[in-house]
C-alpha cells in the first residue's frame, strides 16, 4: 500500500516544504537550500516507524492473549473465593499471674519490717482459650466436607473455627485423618447449600500450566492469592512442621505460585477453576518453591469417608530405603532400584512388623522388593505409591530379590493401623 502512493505522498512533502520556504523568506531560502538533506531525514523517519510498527492483528492477537489470561484468573478466583477459608486453630492456655513474696532477712535481728525485700514469684491462675495457628481448608460438597492438611487439625486438645471470607464463622468438626498423607477431611457444621469446588485431574497436569493458590497466608492475610505455574510433578520432598514433626511425601506438585506458613491445606487450582492440588509445603530458604498434594489421592480419602466413616489404606508392615545407585555400589548390589527393607535408627524400629502382611509372606530383613504387580519400584515409582493405588484386601504380587535370588511373593493387604 505504501509504495503504491509513495509518489504522491513524496510530492505533497515537496509542495509543503516549497510553501513554507517562501513564507520564512531568508531561513527559507536556506532550508531550500538544504532540501535535499531535509527532505530524505523526514522521508527515512517517516518509513521506519511504518515499517516497524505492529500490524493492527498482532495489537488485537496481543492483547487478546492478555485480556483472556488476566480474566481466566480473575474468574476463577471470583468463584472459587467463597468455598475457601480459614481455619483458626484454638487452645486453654495457663493464665500466668505475677505475685510477691517478702523475705526481710533483719527481722529476726531487728524486728520490725526494717530492710525487707519483695520477690516476684509466678502462679497459675486458671486458663483461657487462645488462637495458637491457623491454616485454610476448602469446601468439596454442599453439605460442608472439606479438606484440609492434617497438620493443621492435628492437635486433639484444640479447638477449630472456620472463618468464610464475608465474615461467617463455622465450628470445625474433624472427620478423618489421613494415616498415610498429610490430609485431612474436615465438616463445617452448619446448614447445607455450602458453596463448593470441583475437583479436577491431576493426573493429566503438564509442567508450565497455571496454578492459582488461595491461602490464608502467614495466618493473617485471608484467601490471599498467588499465581504461577506448575513447576514439576512427581517430586519427593521430606516436609517438617512447626513441632519438629518430619514426613517424607512423594509424588507432589511443585509450583512457584507463592505458598507461605498459613497457606497449608489451600486450594491449588487450574484455568479452569478445577482443584488440581491441596497446598502442603514450601522449600525453607528459598524462593518460589512451593509443593501440593495432587488431588486424586484427595478423591481417594474422600471415598474412604464416605464408605467407611474413615480413611482407610493399605500398608506392608516393613520399613525401607528407596535402592540407588550409590547404595548398590557401597553394598554391592546386583541392582540399582527397587526398596531395601532395613530396620529404623532405633532398635525398636524393626525391619518388619510382627504380624504384618509382609511378615506373614515371609519378608524378612534385607530383601530387596523389585516388582508390584509387574510395575517396578523406582525413584520415579516408590513403593509406597504403588502400594497407595490398592484397597484394603487386594492381593498383591510382590517380586522380591532374596539373598541374591529371585522370587514371586503374594500378600493380602490389610488396613493401615
Amino acid at each position: 500500500m505504501f509504495r503504491k502512493h509513495k509518489k504522491k505522498i513524496l510530492f505533497h512533502l515537496a509542495a509543503s516544504l516549497a510553501t513554507s520556504f517562501i513564507v520564512l523568506g531568508a531561513a527559507g531560502a536556506f532550508v531550500w537550500w538544504k532540501r535535499a538533506e531535509i527532505f530524505h531525514y523526514f522521508a527515512s523517519q517517516f518509513l521506519t516507524q511504518t515499517q516497524s510498527a505492529p500490524t493492527t492483528d498482532e495489537v488485537k492477537k496481543e492483547t487478546v492473549r492478555i485480556i483472556t489470561q488476566e480474566a481466566l484468573v480473575v474468574d476463577v478466583v471470583k468463584k472459587s473465593d467463597p468455598a475457601v477459608f480459614s481455619i483458626v486453630i484454638s487452645k486453654d492456655v495457663p493464665i500466668v499471674e505475677q505475685y510477691f513474696d517478702e523475705w526481710n532477712p533483719f527481722k529476726d535481728f531487728f524486728g520490725g519490717d526494717f530492710g525487707g525485700f519483695q520477690i516476684p514469684q509466678y502462679r497459675q491462675k486458671g486458663t483461657e482459650k487462645r488462637e495458637v495457628g491457623g491454616g485454610t481448608g476448602f469446601l468439596v460438597t454442599k453439605e460442608g466436607l472439606a479438606l484440609t492438611n492434617r497438620h493443621v487439625v492435628d492437635d486433639a486438645g484444640a479447638s477449630y473455627t472456620a472463618l468464610a471470607n464475608n465474615g461467617k464463622k463455622y465450628d470445625v468438626e474433624v472427620v478423618a485423618k489421613d494415616p498415610v498423607l498429610d490430609l485431612a477431611v474436615i465438616r463445617l457444621k452448619g446448614t447445607v447449600g455450602f458453596p463448593f469446588l470441583t475437583l479436577g485431574n491431576s493426573d493429566l497436569l503438564d509442567v508450565g500450566e497455571t496454578a492459582i493458590a488461595i491461602g490464608n497466608a502467614l495466618g493473617e492475610f485471608r484467601n490471599t492469592v498467588s499465581v504461577g505455574v506448575i513447576s514439576g510433578l512427581a517430586r519427593s520432598i521430606t516436609a517438617n512442621d512447626a513441632s519438629g514433626k518430619s514426613e517424607t511425601l512423594d509424588e507432589v506438585i511443585q509450583t512457584d505460585a507463592a505458598i507461605n506458613p498459613g497457606n497449608s491445606g489451600g486450594p491449588l487450582l487450574s484455568l479452569a477453576g478445577k482443584v488440581i492440588g491441596i497446598n502442603v509445603a514450601v522449600a525453607q530458604g528459598s524462593q518460589n518453591i512451593g509443593f501440593a498434594l495432587p488431588v486424586n489421592l484427595a478423591k481417594a480419602s474422600l471415598a474412604s469417608v464416605e464408605k467407611y466413616g474413615r480413611i482407610v489404606r493399605p500398608f506392608l508392615g516393613i520399613r525401607y530405603t528407596e535402592v540407588t545407585q550409590a547404595i548398590k555400589e557401597k553394598n554391592k548390589l546386583t541392582v540399582d532400584y527397587g526398596a531395601l527393607v532395613v530396620r529404623g535408627a532405633n532398635q525398636d524400629e524393626l525391619a518388619v512388623m510382627p504380624g504384618s502382611p509382609a511378615d506373614k509372606a515371609g519378608i524378612v530383613e534385607y530383601d530387596i522388593i523389585l516388582e508390584v504387580d509387574g510395575e517396578k519400584v523406582t525413584e520415579e515409582h516408590p513403593l509406597a505409591s504403588l502400594i497407595r493405588k490398592k484397597n484394603v484386601g487386594d492381593t498383591v504380587r510382590l517380586k522380591i530379590l532374596h539373598k541374591g535370588v529371585e522370587k514371586t511373593v503374594e500378600m493380602k493387604l490389610e488396613e493401615f493401623k
